[in-house]
């Protein structure tokens, strides 16, 4: 048993919108057997369900493809060879996402599975597409079960743990909140399997050298990441500006058990996800190009509503889909700045139309939007110089 402090409405995982929930090996796959624990598996789908029926939004990131995989090829229980690895994942993920498919498909809940590498979140292309993959599943009622592309991913485009892939996946979706279940129940002042008077922290405010020390290189039998990984993933959550939870998983309904208030260890984010990004936004010290917008445009924005092609009377520059823009009232002055959804030399086809012109102008139907409102930040209310944008690249 464990102490229970009672939960508030106020804490992080019970006010979060959209929650990042990352499940390691060690809880999935039996270590005596190398079997499913479906049992377990059932519980923690109640929990994601729970999560769901009260508004939530919920992804899933789940080890445990090469730990399966292994056991059906009849792999060592040693360290394996890149080509066995992943030959295991191959096998594996198959099962993995079949036995998700099976617990959800008896709550009436579809399950979509995504795999990814450290590119996806790293090259713009790619971290745009599996952003707009992300939020278009979870707008449709899905739940997206992530893993790392095992069978692709070589050693110098691979994330190496689904800690910090968590991480990059909650900073992608702007999650408000992670919970890294593993078999530790949070970041102890020292290793509790060597010193017996180690501690548990409940709270980082930040993470510091101090904390990064604590951390330790303690390792699971199945799974790849130890605490260090799990202390890097909550420094991008929380730069993101995501709350970070390290629980203990092994038990039953364990999301649950972190609302009820079992130990754990949270991290405090640094403002908030929309707030960080958007900052960041704001912070681009040279757009790669600027958009002119009608005074109907303006309006809209500052009413906080997404910038549409029919709003956009003028283009300068040279700028791909997702390099940030300014975006300049008529005369000149910089009134926002935001991420491109089209190219420039698209733009200049499609400006001024409508929407539902887009598809038979381009030859393909992209985003309703040039500019996203959640990908858009107002910089100056009044007048204000506009910025030079910086000189494209080859």
């Amino acid at each position: 048993m464990h102490n229970r402090r009672p939960a508030t409405p106020a804490s992080p995982l019970a006010r979060a919108r959209r929650i990042v929930v990352k499940v390691g090996s060690a809880l999935l796959v039996d270590a005596a057997t190398g079997r499913l624990n479906r049992a377990w598996l059932e519980t923690l789908a109640g929990d994601l369900l729970r999560l769901r029926e009260r508004g939530q939004e919920v992804i899933l990131v789940s080890s445990g493809a090469i730990a399966l995989g292994r056991r059906q090829l009849g792999l060592s229980r040693g360290a394996l060879r890149l080509e066995e690895s992943q030959a295991a994942a191959a096998v594996g993920q198959i099962r993995l996402a079949h036995a998700y498919k099976e617990v959800f498909d008896a709550h009436g809940v579809t399950v979509a599975q995504v795999l990814l590498t450290l590119e996806d979140s790293e090259r713009r292309r790619r971290y745009l597409n599996a952003r707009a993959t992300l939020s278009g599943l979870l707008a449709l009622g899905a739940l997206p079960v992530i893993n790392e592309n095992d069978t692709v991913a070589t050693s110098e485009i691979r994330y190496g743990d689904n800690d910090r892939l968590a991480a990059r996946v909650a900073q992608m979706t702007s999650a408000d909140c992670v919970v890294l279940l593993s078999d530790v129940d949070g970041l102890y002042t020292a290793d509790p399997n060597r010193d017996p008077a180690a501690k548990l922290i409940e709270r980082v405010p930040r993470v510091t050298p101090q904390i990064e020390a604590a951390a330790g290189t303690a390792r699971s039998d199945f799974g790849t990441g130890g605490m260090a990984t799990k202390v890097a993933a909550a420094k991008i959550a929380v730069s993101a500006g995501a709350h970070l939870c390290i629980a203990a998983g092994a038990h039953r309904h364990p999301v649950r058990r972190v609302e009820d208030g079992a130990p754990c260890t949270w991290f405090a984010p640094q403002g908030n996800p929309r707030a960080a990004r958007k900052q960041w936004i704001a912070g681009t010290l040279r757009p790669r190009g600027a958009l002119v917008v009608d005074e109907g445009a303006l309006r809209a924005l500052r009413a906080g509503k997404s910038l549409l092609p029919a709003g956009v009377i003028g283009t300068r520059g040279h700028y791909d889909r997702g390099d940030t823009v300014s975006v300049l009232a008529a005369d000149g002055s910089e009134f926002a700045r935001g991420i491109a959804a089209y190219a420039d030399g698209d733009l200049t086809r499609i400006m001024g139309r409508k929407t539902a012109e887009i598809a038979a102008l381009l030859g393909y139907r992209g985003r309703d939007e040039m500019i996203h409102r959640d990908d858009l930040v107002i910089v100056a209310e009044e007048a204000a110089p506009a910025a030079t944008p910086e000189p494209a690249h080859d």
